[in-house]
Formats: C-alpha cells, structure tokens, sequence
C-alpha cells in the first residue's frame, strides 16, 4: 500500500500517533525503519522546544551529566559516538561534562532530526561534532574506528531487531558500548505493556550473551526523563586485542563498511568498493544505502 508523506504530514498534525497509524496501514505489528523515519522527521524540533524550558534545566544537567560520569566511568576516551542523536540535545548536555578534546560524532535517521542538531550544536557552541544522517541497521562508520559508542532510547523502537543492531554498534565501537535503554525486565506489569504496544526493545542483556559479549556492569538509571519507561544501563567492553591503530577518516560505506574518499569540495562521499557517491547538503553527510548514487565514472571527466 503506497504511503504518501505530505498526507501522513497531515495526520501528524491531528494529533494522532504516527508509528501506530502506519503499522495498522501497512497491517504489520513491528516498526520497520521507514515507520521510524517517518515518526521522528515528523517530531523533529519537538525535543528542542522541550528542553528550552527553564523549568527542565536542573534535569537536563542531571541525565545528561549522569550519562557522561557512565562514560568516564570506563575510560577517558579520545573520541565518542551517540547512535540515534536525535536533535543532539542529550548529546550537547554529554559533551559538556567531557574533556573538550574529545573527538565527537552522532548519526540519525532523519534528515530533519539531524538539521535540527546542527542548529543546535551552532547555538550551544559545541566543538568537535561531526553529524550525518545513518542507519542502525548499516552504521555508516569503520570497524573499531570509535572508543566510546552509546545509545539513549535508540534501539528502543526496534523491538525485534536487537540482535542485528548489537552487532552493527559493537562493530563500530573500539573498546566500550554502553546501552541506556528501556529496563523492560526489571520494570512493572504496566510498564510492560506499554512498552509491548510500541513494540520496544527487550533481552539486550540476553542478545548480548548470546552473541559472545563481554557485559561488565549493569545498572538501573537514576535521573529516568519518564516513570513508565525507565533506563537500564549495560556497558560492555570490546576485546581490544589485535585492533588497527587509531583511525582518522571514520565515516564509511553503509553498504560495504569500507572507507570513503571525500570528492571535491566537500560535494560528496565516494566509495570505491560500491562505486556509490553519497551527497553532502549543507554540511550534513547522507550516509544511508539509500542515499547512495552509482556513479561508476566519477573521475573519468576530470580535467
């Protein structure tokens, strides 16, 4: 069933929930990715307008510093990547309470989540960001290429899928992922159904296991945003034997995980193992598969 954007535009703005609206459409009972676009592109600026008022700040300071002591809890790490930034506003407030030096990235689905972080990366005067637009399930980024790789509710629409999203993100992430995500195991009957019905994550700890991870802590979330759904923070460490030194151009095909070679004047990325070009707009990198452009002969009409 064709799904035209500018009519769902049109039920979002009646209020109604998109995620439920286009499951019940397309007759599926899981978010797919393009469900999840669509229900965060929608959003988009909602969490800024949130978070500018002054009656919040003191909970903003506590997550976002909580977060941050999680990860200086592992190590002082020398670069950090918040998977599903959203509109960076947790991320701003992370990096804040980091050593400034940190080399610091973040990706989203979304376009217009992402335009949105640029913004508001500008007004907070945040250094050392790198933003794109990328995908959970083909992490635009080279093998082992990050110290630090986080989440903060953003596996949790993906209910289903955790298996294949624990092994993009570990894959990414150097020596640490550490997961702030729903605690559906450890929270009420109610809490349970409710996340059920939007399809939420669950068993991270259990997938984890199962795929061989090395979980070093796990422990309950004390400044949570919402009462019915609460964070479990996992953090598991990466074997780091026999890994390449640091790396310096990170970003990678979605398709291939290879490097990708930056063409002319900041224009676009190119991938020589898919011979894909990806487009660059106003500085966001679009680092989806589907962003891709084949362009076989790119270089075959330069002067």
């Amino acid at each position: 069933m064709e799904i035209v954007p500018s009519e769902i535009k049109k039920i979002y703005q009646e209020g109604k929930n998109i995620s439920s609206y286009l499951k019940n459409k397309l007759n599926i009972a899981y978010n797919s990715d393009k469900i999840i676009e669509f229900s965060y592109d929608l959003q988009a600026g909602s969490y800024q307008n949130t978070w500018a008022n002054p009656e919040l700040q003191e909970l903003y300071k506590l997550y976002t510093k909580e977060i941050a002591d999680t990860i200086l809890s592992t190590l002082t790490p020398t670069s950090v990547l918040e998977a599903g930034v959203g509109e960076a506003t947790t991320f701003c407030g992370v990096l804040d309470n980091l050593p400034k030096n940190i080399e610091s990235y973040g990706f989203d689905i979304s376009y217009s989540r992402i335009s949105f972080a640029k913004k508001w990366i500008e007004e907070k005067k945040v250094e050392n960001v790198n933003i794109c637009i990328g995908n959970l399930f083909d992490i635009p980024f080279l093998d082992s290429s990050i110290d630090v790789v986080y989440t903060y509710h953003s596996i949790e629409p993906n209910g289903g899928n955790e298996e294949t999203i624990l092994k993009e993100l570990y894959r990414v992430t150097k020596k640490y992922l550490i997961l702030f995500e729903p605690d559906y195991e450890g929270t009420t009957k109610e809490n349970k159904a409710r996340m059920d019905s939007f399809v939420y994550c669950k068993d991270l700890k259990k997938t984890a296991l199962k795929l061989g991870y090395n979980i070093v802590s796990e422990k309950k979330f004390i400044n949570n945003l919402n009462a019915n759904n609460p964070t479990l923070v996992t953090i598991i460490k990466k074997n780091t034997e026999n890994q390449a030194q640091e790396i310096k151009d990170i970003y990678a095909c979605p398709k291939y995980k290879t490097p990708l070679k930056l063409y002319k004047k900041s224009q676009a990325y190119y991938s020589e193992k898919s011979l894909l070009m990806y487009p660059i707009i106003d500085d966001i990198p679009c680092l989806r598969i589907e962003n891709g452009i084949l362009a076989s002969k790119l270089f075959d009409n330069e002067g």
